[in-house]
């Protein structure tokens, strides 16, 4: 046996404050001191008392709170209904306007969160730091807030236009407008814009990635034998923003030639040309070289008819060999998009083309940007 396993003889040493047999004390001696685990004889003393008349403490007199009303003693509150609980108002019919109580002052506060689009109350206000989702909730029955001047509703959602109102308090909530998602996509020849083609031709949607909201919208067309620039929205007031002929964006295209054009074809393409759907003409037109029988030529319009491009060249006897949308208003493409390849635009440049403010980075890490080509293998 190991010393750790040998029994201990040590002597017997009962505890002293309550009476022994006999009329003595506990732990005391004939004519010595009370012998204690360094309890004077004042303490002795004080085992004389009835023992009856020493109660037994609560888990919460234990710990220096009171057995009702105490902080810890939750047991208690939990047996009271409701509301009542906690010194709330049992009716929802009228709103303290009384100051925060002392659990929501001693809470930090929260994050200033912006949101973009209605949230559940009891999540925003979580969020800010006025208490935990539960406890919140428990303050909407109790009455203590209201939403534009009345008492508000477990599970109600709250927008930009909703004042809220704790205790009387209107508290800050910021909601900013949701920032679209702009695709910028390399067509290749041999697709067609379009969802659906009776002719079961290869269409650009099926190249774009999943959107778990919405749908997307294609900003524009293209020809099944023109490729480009190929912008995609999921928001329709940005897609009419940049679609819409009152807001002349112009779109620029690269095109190739079977021959030159003269002095007189040039400025009959600039001053316009009458095609079957009304007259045309290029904002810009200018010489990009070439070699041999083909010729390269750098052309901008704020119209986006139906081959267009094509028919202006055509109604002058020339044929366009190939041709390619390079820019779309201030979006050019870039030189990294090869041809079936998507990438998104970084919201901040979105924010600028749809007129919105820049959106506010809440503190911490954060996301990067996904700004490689990226490509999506065709579905089927």
């Amino acid at each position: 046996m190991s010393n750790s396993q040998k029994p201990k003889n040590r002597p017997f040493r009962p505890k002293t404050g309550a009476p022994a047999p006999g009329g003595k004390i506990r732990g005391t001696s004939a004519g010595g001191p009370p012998r204690g685990r360094g309890r004077g004889s004042a303490e002795a003393s004080r085992g004389d008392q009835d023992e009856g008349a020493r109660q037994p403490r609560s888990n919460a007199s234990a710990i220096g709170l009171g057995d009702t009303g105490g902080r810890g003693n939750w047991r208690a509150r939990k047996a009271q209904s409701g509301a009542a609980a906690y010194g709330l108002p049992t009716s929802g019919d009228a709103l303290p306007t009384s100051a925060t109580p002392e659990r929501e002052q001693r809470r930090p506060q929260g994050r200033d969160a912006a949101y973009t689009e209605p949230q559940r109350l009891h999540k925003v206000l979580a969020a800010a730091g006025l208490g935990s989702r539960r406890e919140i909730e428990e303050w909407i029955v109790a009455g203590r807030i209201s939403v534009n001047g009345e008492p508000a509703d477990v599970g109600q959602k709250v927008g930009p236009g909703d004042r809220v109102r704790v205790n009387g308090k209107l508290m800050p909530i910021r909601f900013q407008p949701r920032v679209p998602r702009v695709l910028l996509y390399h067509k290749p020849e041999g697709e067609i814009v379009s969802r659906d083609d009776p002719e079961g031709r290869p269409t650009v949607f099926d190249r774009l990635p999943m959107l778990r909201k919405g749908r997307w919208i294609a900003v524009g067309r293209l020809d099944f034998n023109t490729s480009g620039l190929l912008l995609f929205v999921n928001d329709g007031d940005l897609a009419n923003r940049l679609m819409h002929p009152r807001y002349e964006l112009d779109r620029e295209y690269a095109v190739r030639l079977l021959g030159e054009l003269d002095e007189v074809q040039k400025q009959a393409l600039l001053d316009g040309i009458e095609l079957d759907d009304g007259p045309a003409r290029f904002n810009t037109l200018l010489d990009a070289g070439g070699e041999g029988v083909n010729h390269w030529y750098r052309v901008s319009l704020s119209e986006g008819r139906n081959r267009e491009v094509r028919r202006m060249f055509e109604a002058l006897g020339l044929t366009v060999s190939r041709l390619m949308r390079v820019r779309y208003g201030p979006i050019s493409l870039p030189t990294r998009l090869k041809r079936g390849m998507w990438e998104d635009m970084p919201e901040e440049d979105v924010c600028a083309l749809a007129g919105l403010p820049k959106p506010i980075r809440a503190p911490g890490p954060r996301k990067p940007p996904r700004s490689t080509p990226r490509r999506t293998p065709p579905k089927g």
